[in-house]
């Protein structure tokens, strides 16, 4: 499973994009094929986005805390979506974030195990 931002250009490895931010990303139009298939309800929650703000002191505790929502729907029922295509073929996830090591990415990519 690859990784990548929603502003990077499309590649024909990128197999199928999924967008995993909870919020739609400014300056892309629905249709935009740099975004692919939104999972929003795989993303973190608002209130958990919020309180981590990407600040890297607090990444752990994201990371411990994000797990525990993916065992709960809606986000349980997407992260199965997401399983579901990733056994399909590749999938790259995106995310408008600027640094992609300190989003939601990486543990999905850990949780997915895929």
């Amino acid at each position: 499973m690859r990784s990548g931002r929603v502003y990077d250009e499309v590649s024909d490895d990128d197999g199928t994009r999924v967008l995993v931010d909870r919020v739609w990303p400014r300056g892309i139009r629905k249709e935009d094929p740099r975004v692919g298939h939104w999972l929003k309800d795989v993303a973190p929650s608002d209130e958990l986005r919020k309180w981590y703000g990407h600040d890297p002191d607090k990444n752990k505790e994201f990371a411990t805390r994000y797990r525990a929502e993916l065992k709960e729907d809606p986000a349980a029922g997407a992260l199965d979506e997401l399983r579901d295509l990733a056994r399909q073929g590749e999938v790259t996830l995106v995310t408008a974030t600027k640094d992609v090591s300190l989003s939601q990415v990486p543990v999905l990519q850990q949780v997915a195990g895929v």
